[in-house]
């Protein structure tokens, strides 16, 4: 059976009215009519607006006509039209009604596919500048490790976690710090690596490391004698869990 999603993006309300539908999709139709109440008010509202429009796009005769058939009339007896007038009159009238609910539908539709387009093209350039702002960082980060100043340090994991590795490129004359954290064993949710320096035997926070990230942009810190990776609780915390310290690498 055919869901009120489809029938209302595909027009086929529109389509029933104007019964350009095949029999099978007008009975699908009026199955769908039957068990949805909403359809079946939105079906009423299209024949309202179908109607309104057929009236304010009557187009009233010549004032010549109007003078000629007031003319012929008698003052005291009112003629009646010959019943094939009537449906002559009767014809046109439907046939004006039915080109109108004709351009209606196909101007109903042409709007539906620009509005399409133009949403399509709003998500393609909200993505552009998604790509932009990540080439932009990327690029700048490459140019950190190809640095000729640049010196890699690789953080091998101890036996709490033996196959993690991580590596950590450092500019001293820029004071930048950027660590490839993908060689890192996943954690749980609850849990999460964060990198610390040992400056004098105090050990400075320099941020997280996600594992889902290629390259991670840390805080430098002077004077630093080691970097260091704990395990800590989900969203970091505010001094290392010793315990759970699972690499270090000298810088000096």
């Amino acid at each position: 059976m055919m869901d009120r999603k489809d029938i209302m993006e595909q027009g086929l309300l529109e389509k029933y009215l104007l019964e350009e539908l095949s029999s099978e999709e007008t009975k699908a139709i009026e199955i769908a009519l039957a068990n949805d109440k909403e359809l079946r008010q939105h079906l009423q509202l299209l024949e309202e607006d179908f109607e309104k429009m057929a009236f304010e796009n009557a187009i009233a005769p010549p004032a010549a006509i109007k003078s000629a058939l007031i003319a012929r009339m008698e003052p005291t007896k009112v003629r009646s039209l010959p019943s094939s007038s009537l449906w002559i009159a009767a014809s046109f009238a439907a046939l004006f009604l039915l080109s109108s609910l004709w351009m209606y539908t196909k101007w109903q539709t042409a709007q539906d596919k620009l509005d399409f387009i133009q949403n399509q093209s709003t998500v393609l350039q909200d993505r552009l500048e998604v790509l932009e702002e990540n080439y932009k960082l990327t690029n700048s980060r490459l140019q950190i490790i190809n640095h000729p100043n640049t010196i890699p340090f690789v953080l091998k994991g101890n036996n709490i976690t033996p196959n993690s590795r991580a590596v950590a490129y450092v500019n001293h004359a820029n004071r930048l710090v950027v660590v490839n954290p993908k060689g890192l064993q996943p954690l749980p949710d609850d849990q999460t690596y964060q990198m610390w320096s040992d400056v004098e035997g105090e050990m400075i926070n320099m941020g997280l490391l996600p594992t889902d990230k290629d390259l991670v942009t840390l805080k430098y810190i002077d004077h630093a004698e080691s970097l260091n990776i704990t395990i800590e609780p989900a969203g970091g915390n505010d001094h290392p869990t010793v315990e759970r310290l699972i690499s270090a690498v000298t810088l000096l």
